[in-house]
């Protein structure tokens, strides 16, 4: 996150919601991630990872709300864009309130291959972050998801949402989310390896002329 130059919330409770967008491309699977990190009273960092999934059903690709193709929510970090509120009315999550942006494509294949070549929608779609099934662990996402955030366990939902609740009595009813790609991840590391490799190659060319020299 310090790399990317995204704000990092280290007060006390106060949440670190990053959204973690696996290297898997088809519909209907939990196969992201929601990390939760905080600091404690005592300054030390608490770490949760929980299943969820960040891209939408199959049952919205088939049947988009919108003209253009169900959402996906762009990666990038959105400060103070969420706050506790009720879900489609029904039950307490953390709610969009400001605007974001997600990607379209009308592509019902189920195959997530153009998050960078779709079409970019900026603006207020109730991309909320939610539960699937009311208990229990759910399996596939189908209708569970137009775009929105989705945790697969209930009992990891309710976890979830007593941390929120808990930041929100310190800190108030305002909630940054972020949303990083695996595959961001998997270039920063290459290059990573690449820079080493090549510094490592240019000493040790230069202890080789230094001794051919003496």
């Amino acid at each position: 996150m310090r790399s990317k130059g995204y704000k990092l919330y280290d007060r006390p409770y106060e949440l670190n919601i990053v959204a973690y967008r696996s290297r898997f491309v088809r519909s209907n699977r939990f196969d992201d991630e929601i990390h939760v990190f905080y600091k404690n009273e005592l300054g030390k960092w608490i770490y949760h990872i929980f299943p969820a999934t960040t891209d939408p059903g199959q049952y919205w690709l088939d049947n988009p709300m919108d003209p253009q193709g169900t959402s996906f929510l762009k990666k990038g970090q959105y400060q103070d864009a969420y706050e506790i509120g009720y879900h489609r009315g029904i039950y307490e999550a953390l709610v969009q309130t400001k605007e974001v942006t997600v990607i379209r494509d009308y592509d019902r294949k189920g195959l997530f291959k153009w998050f960078e070549s779709g079409i970019e929608d900026t603006g207020t779609f109730g991309i909320n972050i939610h539960r699937a099934r009311k208990t229990g662990n759910t399996k596939s996402v189908d209708h569970f998801s137009a775009g929105c955030l989705v945790f697969a366990n209930a009992e990891d939902f309710e976890l979830f949402m007593k941390l929120a609740r808990s930041h929100q009595q310190r800190y108030g009813n305002r909630f940054t989310v972020t949303l990083v790609d695996f595959r961001d991840e998997r270039r920063r590391i290459f290059q990573k390896v690449a820079w080493t490799s090549l510094i490592a190659s240019s000493v040790l060319l230069f202890l080789a002329a230094y001794q051919n020299q003496t």
